[in-house]
């Protein structure tokens, strides 16, 4: 049954402005209306979110594929971490992304896998100008569920890198680095500095760059000049609203001050990985980075800045040190292991590592709950679709089959609990007609999908 807020009502597109501060707000008891939940208006609460991670390199598959099938399974050591939330993942085998393999192009696996992982295309192989992949889910998505928002999407990364040129065996740069495809022949560019991805988020669009060069020097957070609006806003609100949006703005105010901290002790131009500089802004410490990341898109859901998010945890190729896990040597090197044993268990090291920052991440999402006129209300996490993969299965042999692939969410998504491997080359994009359809984005055919995957 619905519970209605009898009180003075306030919009869902409420910000809280100042001179350079434009701070959305949670979902409060006070804009929940008469509509039921899950109604599936352009501004209703509980329209879904998408999230997609990428991991590059692939992954040591067989600390990762889950040895039976059902909703019994025994979680293999990667996926460990995700124990606490089996009940709303879903783990699946023989997902094939055939357009990353080389038909006919040569080298340039780790090119492909980017490039076809969200769109199920192969990438015209090219060093030039001449792109051509295809339209991304996620950007499919934006089109139809992220007009209701300031941002109808968001693309963050953890590694920067080149715009143009080549980085593949002559595959452009914007193969490997990107994830999100506006159209065939347009990547979207990714943020992977923490402060502009906050500023996007918090801070008014007109504000010059000056303006918050200054802001940040004078150590001001957005929130001071947001205060004259935020009393006039908590005067109109019950005693439960009030706790929300001070316990809000305490979480937006943290994750600021951290965010300026991690920069503060980094060092601008230093080498993150494979000779890419460190932006301003960057923290040094990676393990602070990747969080730093995640929590901006639990804060920008919250706040219902944007509902399509993908982020790429590392260029695909990438050649990070992992130095602070005792893993010194480069991630692409290692996955080259040939067999060697210890080459090995330092891959399985870093893939453990980014699992147990991805529960991590599933876990804020389930926490932060949103009360939607139901009673119990919601989490971010059961109204989300977060997908994680990469399109590189064995980084040893390039192989683009088998993928590991999973989904989380909740009762907006698609069924989880279980693992379920599929048949041999069951195209990747099966899966995303599936999730297409629990985003209730109507479409016929998708990249190399054959059909929808059964189950989902």
């Amino acid at each position: 049954m619905s519970l209605v807020h009898r009180g003075p009502q306030v919009s869902r597109r409420t910000v809280l402005r100042g001179v350079g501060a434009a701070v959305g707000l949670p979902l409060l008891d006070a804009m929940v209306s008469a509509v039921p939940a899950f109604a599936g208006t352009g501004d209703d609460p509980a329209a879904s979110r998408l999230v997609v991670v990428y991991a590059p390199n692939g992954k040591h598959m067989a600390d990762w594929t889950p040895s039976a099938e059902g909703d019994t399974f025994a979680m293999p050591y990667l996926l460990e971490p995700l124990e606490p939330l089996r009940k709303q993942i879903a783990v699946w085998s023989g997902l094939t992304a055939d357009g990353a393999r080389a038909h006919g192009d040569g080298p340039g696996d780790h090119a492909r896998a980017a490039g076809a992982f969200l769109t199920g295309t192969h990438p015209r192989k090219t060093g030039g100008a001449d792109l051509k992949a295809g339209v991304s889910l996620d950007q499919i998505v934006a089109a139809k569920i992220g007009q209701g928002t300031d941002l109808p999407s968001l693309e963050l990364g953890l590694e920067g890198g080149r715009p143009s040129g080549e980085c593949d065996s002559g595959y452009s740069c914007a193969y490997s680095n990107n994830l999100a495809w506006r159209s065939e022949s347009s990547p979207l560019a990714k943020e992977v500095n923490p402060q502009q991805v906050f500023d996007r988020l918090f801070a008014d669009a007109g504000a010059t760059d000056a303006q918050r060069e200054q802001r940040r020097a004078e150590r001001r957070s957005v929130l001071d000049f947001a205060l004259d609006d935020a009393k006039r806003l908590d005067a109109k609100l019950g005693a439960s609203d009030r706790r929300k949006l001070d316990e809000y703005l305490t979480a937006v105010r943290d994750l600021e001050q951290r965010i300026d901290r991690a920069a503060a002790a980094g060092a601008p131009g230093a080498a993150i990985s494979g000779g890419v500089p460190r932006p301003a802004g960057v923290p040094a410490d990676h393990r602070e980075h990747v969080r730093v990341m995640y929590d901006l898109v639990v804060m920008a859901f919250r706040a219902d800045r944007t509902r399509v998010v993908t982020l790429m945890l590392g260029n695909e190729g990438s050649n990070r040190s992992y130095a602070f896990l005792g893993v010194p040597e480069g991630h692409h090197d290692l996955s080259h292991h040939g067999g060697d044993a210890a080459k090995q268990a330092k891959i399985r090291t870093i893939n453990r590592f980014q699992m147990e920052e991805f529960a991590a991440f599933l876990a804020r999402l389930k926490a932060a709950r949103e009360d939607d006129g139901q009673a119990g209300g919601a989490s971010l996490l059961d109204r989300s679709i977060v997908i994680y993969g990469s399109a590189i299965s064995d980084g040893n042999a390039h192989d683009h089959g088998n993928l590991p692939i999973l989904v989380a969410g909740g009762r907006a998504g698609p069924r989880t609990g279980f693992h379920r491997r599929v048949p041999k080359e069951t195209p990747l994009a099966n899966l995303y007609l599936s999730v297409l359809d629990h985003l209730n984005v109507r479409v016929t055919t998708f990249g190399d999908a054959t059909g929808r995957l059964t189950g989902a």
